[in-house]
């Protein structure tokens, strides 16, 4: 095996061991200055190759007169001077992050954003649909002080505020959790103590649970969508169970083609919503992890980003997890009514089949007498036979001299040939009987060994 150039001693090296070791500095927090203009965008590629997306993000570094990559990777953060663009690849969607280092023009947090040098129709030829978009606004307190709560308020169009004091306060971090005027959300921080780095990681932590915050409540629709036909279907199989329990006069087939209707519809739910609702729950898992690490304090009068998480995102997930439970709960039963129904079935068809072999048994007996009916007939006509024959022998021999009474020898023949024609016919009958039972022993061991 040839060896790495940093595997002096000659040891044999996983070929995984640097991937596995990279693996945690994939996604580095990013350091961000203040005052700085973000924003946000997270992109779900159903639909579109992923060949397609890495080369429509090639194309910003051809905007800003860069060398493009030659290969994907799971991040990629690239400095242009003023305008700084990181990509990340997660499971189902793809997430961009750009940064407005100029922010000096900006009179207001949101006149400009961290788009407002993207090239507008990179933008609009995006691969895939945006299902988060929101602007990051970061101004620097620790020169000059926050402004007034109502100027805060204008800053968001006059909407409720939700917002708290991170990191032990020394942050401070606003938003409403609704789209604006331009169709993005809005976040405001305020840095007060806080270095670039550690700015970075409070920023990319708001980030991300927005981001799971939404992805988590793609469920939702499809468990508003299905919750209702859930109540119907419980109520026809319901109905279903009551007839079978009450009617012991049915079709059966009618009843199993009902009762598989409503498995393939309940198998096409769960395959349509499983994953949506597991993502649900690992994204709402998330979201709470990166809720505990804000560390938040409360401002008065405002619900913390942690406090309006919890109270709106919580029931969402729990409807999710509500209708995946019906669905799971009416597949069972489902699937135990349908044994119901199918050891009816069995029950019926063992009757039948009772009935059948007592049929069949009072055939047997028929036969068997029919069959001693006609071996005493054949005994009969077969000794006829032989005693004509003998008849033929005794009067030859009696032309050719030998000297007997041909009447009385016949006579003394017939039972004679008789009782000879009926030990034979009787041993032969044995023999059969024997065969059979013989065959009979083999099958039933046979049966019991395979058991």
């Amino acid at each position: 095996m040839e060896q790495l150039p940093n595997n002096p001693y000659g040891l044999e090296l996983h070929p995984m061991q640097e991937a596995l070791y990279a693996e945690l500095h994939s996604r580095p927090f990013q350091v961000i200055p203040s005052p700085s203009r973000l924003t946000f965008l997270a992109v779900l590629c159903e639909g579109v190759s992923r060949d397609e997306e890495f080369e429509h993000f090639q194309k910003i570094y051809e905007h800003f007169g860069h060398e493009a990559p030659e290969q994907d990777g799971v991040c990629y953060e690239v400095d242009f001077g003023t305008v700084r663009v990181r990509r990340e690849k997660h499971l189902e969607f793809i997430t961009y992050t750009f940064v407005n280092l100029d922010v000096e023009s900006c009179a207001d947090p949101f006149d400009c954003s961290g788009i407002s040098r993207i090239p507008a129709e990179w933008l609009r030829a995006l691969p895939g649909t945006v299902v988060v978009s929101f602007h990051v606004a970061i101004e620097d307190a620790r020169s000059q002080p926050e402004p007034a709560l109502p100027v805060v308020k204008s800053f968001f169009e006059g909407m409720r505020l939700v917002g708290s004091s991170p990191q032990n306060g020394d942050a401070r971090v606003w938003t409403t959790f609704q789209l604006h005027s331009d169709g993005f959300g809005r976040f405001l921080i305020y840095n007060k103590k806080m270095s670039d780095s550690q700015l970075g990681r409070l920023t990319q932590r708001v980030m991300e649970i927005e981001t799971y915050r939404l992805m988590a409540l793609l469920g939702l629709p499809l468990a508003r969508k299905y919750n209702p036909e859930l109540s119907e279907m419980d109520r026809k199989l319901a109905d279903t169970t009551s007839t079978l329990a009450e009617n012991t006069d049915l079709d059966e087939r009618i009843l199993l083609g009902k009762l598989t209707d409503m498995a393939a519809w309940v198998e096409a739910c769960r395959a349509q919503t499983t994953f949506r609702f597991s993502a649900t729950r690992a994204y709402q898992d998330l979201v709470l992890k990166r809720l505990a690490e804000l560390r938040e304090d409360e401002v008065s009068g405002h619900l913390t980003i942690t406090e309006f998480m919890t109270r709106r995102l919580t029931p969402a997930v729990r409807t999710c997890e509500s209708v995946s439970e019906r669905l799971e709960n009416l597949s069972r039963r489902i699937d135990r009514v349908s044994d119901m129904m199918r050891t009816r079935v069995e029950l019926s068809i063992q009757a039948q089949n009772q009935d059948l072999l007592a049929s069949m048994d009072r055939r047997s007996r028929i036969q068997l007498m029919m069959q001693h009916t006609v071996e005493g007939l054949s005994v009969a006509a077969i000794s006829y036979y032989m005693v004509g024959l003998l008849k033929y022998l005794i009067e030859a021999l009696y032309d050719n001299g030998v000297d007997l009474n041909k009447s009385l020898t016949v006579g003394i023949s017939v039972p004679v040939v008789i009782m000879v024609v009926w030990l034979a016919t009787r041993k032969i009958h044995k023999k059969f009987l024997k065969l059979a039972t013989e065959k009979a022993d083999r099958d039933e061991a046979d049966r019991k060994d395979k058991h």
